[in-house]
């Protein structure tokens, strides 16, 4: 493989951000391998002509309850093996994590579970952050080059967050959330955006509907592409596409060379 270059996007509904123009999009993005989370679709509903019209193939792994979450890949290159959620029923009924491999290089897209509807699901996120990192720290063992792209639900640090002070008990910024964020950056993965830009501020990649939160960027930084520590050498960009309006959240982007 000589280069790669991945996009991650949460389109809160592939149809809806479609008749928004996503493939349009998408066609000049020109990434050879598209992360995407919140597809809200069936197996049955999904249509793929428009992107496969670009060159992908596309893999999805929807949520068995309709119209929500899922989580989907679509690749210029070919996949050796695609996996289809981690082995955790509660969170693959939910459609959170699909991954390819190709060659040596594992690629996930992960849509992580938000807090924002109360405690209970506050502690399905806490619980699900504990599984996954042990999930993705056996997964280790045996791919060394894995790049887990997608909506984390967690902004890491200060800089990460518009507005840190008023938004510090929120969920998505709890005290324990990013303490969880530093452990997973400190135990093998690389975020490759605050790698190649850390001192980046006003750089956010989801906006709250409300009070106009988007046109006055006041926004959070929760998606993400995490790639190993062996590859980060390999990371020559990264960055947003804040410009990209077919969802609430921008795609985030990481360009690797090998």
């Amino acid at each position: 493989m000589k280069n790669i270059s991945i996009i991650s996007y949460n389109v809160n509904g592939i149809r809806a951000a479609e008749t928004k123009g996503l493939s349009a999009w998408l066609k000049s993005a020109n990434a050879d391998v598209v992360c995407i989370q919140e597809i809200k679709v069936s197996e049955g509903d999904f249509n793929p002509a428009p992107f496969e019209a670009l060159g992908y193939e596309c893999y999805i792994f929807p949520a068995v309850k309709k119209g929500y979450s899922g989580v989907a890949i679509f690749s210029k290159l070919k996949a050796d093996k695609v996996e289809r959620g981690i082995g955790i029923t509660n969170y693959d009924e939910e459609g959170r994590n699909i991954r390819i491999d190709i060659g040596d290089v594992s690629i996930m897209s992960s849509y992580f579970p938000s807090g924002t509807t109360g405690d209970a699901r506050q502690d399905v996120k806490m619980k699900y952050l504990d599984d996954f990192f042990a999930y993705i720290q056996e997964l280790r063992k045996t791919r060394s080059k894995i790049i887990v792209a997608g909506d984390y639900n967690i902004c890491h640090r200060e800089i990460d967050i518009h507005n840190p002070i008023s938004n510090k008990d929120a969920s998505g910024f709890k005290p324990e959330e990013r303490a969880w964020m530093e452990k997973y950056f400190m135990n093998g993965f690389t975020d490759s955006y605050r790698f190649k830009h850390p001192d980046a501020r006003d750089q956010y990649s989801w906006w709250s509907y409300r009070a106009n939160a988007r046109n006055n960027n006041k926004g959070w930084r929760i998606d993400y592409v995490a790639v190993s520590d062996n590859m980060q050498a390999n990371i020559v960009e990264a960055r947003m596409f804040q410009e990209a309006r077919h969802s609430d959240h921008c795609p985030v982007y990481c360009k690797l060379e090998f």
